[in-house]
């Protein structure tokens, strides 16, 4: 009998949630996700070093002033590790905007457009990149903006129905609701251990815009992510795609029995909810209502911004 993850497989496209090429080689996900943690966690390791290094003395070499320096490293070293992942994976790569520019909807327009800009000097395609932008009013505005001159967008620190509704309506291409962290929010809300997989309030968030989207036909796709257990991941097979971390990944490749199909486009027909359309009034009111989403859609932006500082510092130590 296959194992798990290539029974997932059969149902949903697995992507590696991670910056480390020897994880994305072992485990052959169709694409990669990063973002600044991950990046920073890869820019840190050895087998890495000469990469960086070459990435900032060339970034050092093209800017002026610091500031200037910074920016042209972060974005030439984000787009170094997505060019090496994109030589594994046969699909895409997904590449994070800035989430100091979460609240700006021209900086991060600016800021994906020079992404795509650096992966296209690279002879990488813009069909193989997703640029990911927080899921802000902000955000899912610069999105459409986006989505017009065919730069498609990954929706990151989505925690929200009406997240999910804003972004479907923006015609974004990709939305990536944080299962584990949400878990994590409702642990320490009600203080409990934990939850088995099928009560976990995040696999109901995921399930719930999955049957959304399908019932209403909204061709934006659902990717599950930020995974405590392989529990939460194996209730959502079906999902269109699972970002699944290095750990995970091997879990379910050692993991024997049979995976049963969870979602479905046939069955969200009759369990999808009617349709909703927001304005940007009625979106931040709905987003506000929700407590957990809020507080971890701030909470996710402010430890982003954090890991983008701890990068700068390591650039300018090495620069």
């Amino acid at each position: 009998m296959p194992n798990q993850l290539d029974q997932l497989k059969a149902h949903s496209i697995v992507v590696a949630d991670t910056g480390d090429f020897a994880s994305i080689k072992e485990y052959q996900p169709q694409d990669a996700t990063t973002n600044p943690s991950l990046i920073l966690k890869a820019a840190g390791m050895k087998e890495y070093g000469d990469m960086v290094d070459g990435v900032i003395a060339q970034a050092r070499g093209d800017a002026g002033s610091t500031e200037a320096f910074l920016a042209e490293a972060m974005d030439k070293l984000f787009v170094a590790f997505g060019v090496e992942i994109l030589k594994i994976v046969p699909g895409r790569v997904s590449t994070e905007v800035d989430a100091r520019l979460s609240f700006d909807v021209q900086g991060s327009v600016d800021k994906a457009r020079r992404l795509i800009e650096l992966y296209e000097r690279a002879g990488v395609d813009r069909e193989r990149v997703l640029i990911k932008l927080a899921g802000t009013w902000e955000g899912i505005v610069a999105a459409k903006v986006l989505a017009k001159e065919g730069i498609r967008c990954n929706m990151t620190l989505l925690f929200s129905f009406a997240q999910a509704v804003a972004c479907a309506e923006a015609g974004v291409q990709l939305i990536s609701p944080f299962v584990g962290r949400i878990m994590d929010w409702y642990k320490k809300h009600e203080g409990r251990d934990g939850y088995a997989p099928q009560d976990d309030p995040g696999v109901h968030s995921v399930t719930r815009i999955y049957n959304y989207y399908k019932k209403h036909g909204y061709p934006t796709e659902v990717m599950g992510a930020s995974f405590r257990n392989a529990g939460e991941i194996l209730e959502l097979a079906g999902c269109d795609l699972l970002t699944i971390s290095p750990d995970l990944l091997r879990e379910l490749h050692d993991g024997q029995g049979t995976l049963e199909r969870k979602l479905s486009p046939e069955s969200a027909q009759s369990l999808g909810e009617e349709k909703l359309s927001l304005d940007e009034k009625a979106f931040r009111w709905m987003l506000n209502e929700d407590q957990m989403a809020t507080e971890k859609l701030s909470d996710g932006i402010r430890l982003f911004a954090a890991d983008a500082v701890k990068l700068e510092r390591m650039i300018l130590d090495k620069g």
